[in-house]
């Protein structure tokens, strides 16, 4: 993980190097900056990260208008960074594709464990090519790697979510919120129950991120996003993701 290629995105050059000098601390050498949006997105057209740093307020275009054209670049995960603290900003910097959110002034210590964190999930995803599932989980697994719920698909192996015959795009935490609950079909989960299977950080349980992240699994697996028969909450408690066989009709 050490080996991991990380782009740190801010135009404040003591932000810069405070990141750089708490990661370096920490064992990355793989390290490279951009002070703007453009010359963020020229990177990841050049080069492949494994993990992105983003501040908020950039010069030019802000980190909320470039997410979306680094997201057709790369998969990794997107930490944005920003001094802007509401629920609606932090909403927001999710709904374009962001993976997590520190405000700033931030601690180095959290920062380098929500890098760690990310780069850990994102990481053991790509490695999971070849591998296969350990017997029994998820009574939907078919050919070993695919859980097949009727009308979406997931494949492990080759990280891939098909609904109704078609890719789809999918986010890496999206991705790996949905292949928990799927190896895990009928199970009801908290939110911090789902926060710490997935993002493994109980010190920093956010409900705003799992909500977020359980939104933009419906907007992908479901007819209606606002009337799942899939991904349901159960009110007051949590989320399962409801096999075909237990869902009402369509």
């Amino acid at each position: 993980m050490k080996d991991a290629s990380i782009l740190l995105v801010d135009d404040e050059d003591s932000i810069i190097e405070l990141m750089k000098t708490v990661l370096r601390k920490e064992g990355y050498t793989h390290i490279d900056s951009a002070g703007s949006g453009e010359e963020a997105i020229e990177a990841c057209s050049v080069t492949t990260y494994d993990l992105i740093v983003l501040d908020v307020m950039l010069p030019g275009r802000s980190g909320i208008e470039i997410c979306p054209f680094l997201r057709q670049k790369t998969n990794a995960p997107i930490l944005f960074l920003s001094a802007r603290v509401s629920d609606f900003d932090k909403l927001t910097g999710f709904a374009v594709g962001g993976d997590d959110y520190i405000t700033k002034p931030f601690n180095p210590l959290e920062l380098v464990a929500r890098i760690r964190s990310q780069l850990r999930r994102y990481l053991e995803k790509e490695a999971t090519t070849g591998t296969s599932i350990e017997p029994g989980k998820g009574s939907n697994s078919q050919s070993g790697n695919v859980y097949d719920f009727g009308r979406f698909q997931v494949d492990e192996v080759a990280g891939e979510l098909r609904v109704e015959g078609l890719t789809v795009a999918c986010p890496s935490l999206v991705f790996q919120l949905l292949l928990f609950m799927c190896k895990h079909p009928n199970r009801l989960f908290t939110k911090t129950e789902l926060y710490e299977s997935v993002w493994g950080e109980e010190a920093f349980c956010d409900d705003n991120t799992v909500m977020v992240h359980i939104h933009r699994i419906r907007e992908r697996i479901e007819r209606e996003p606002s009337n799942p028969v899939f991904l349901v909450n159960v009110r007051g408690m949590g989320y399962k993701l409801v096999q075909e066989n237990q869902r009402r009709p369509l």
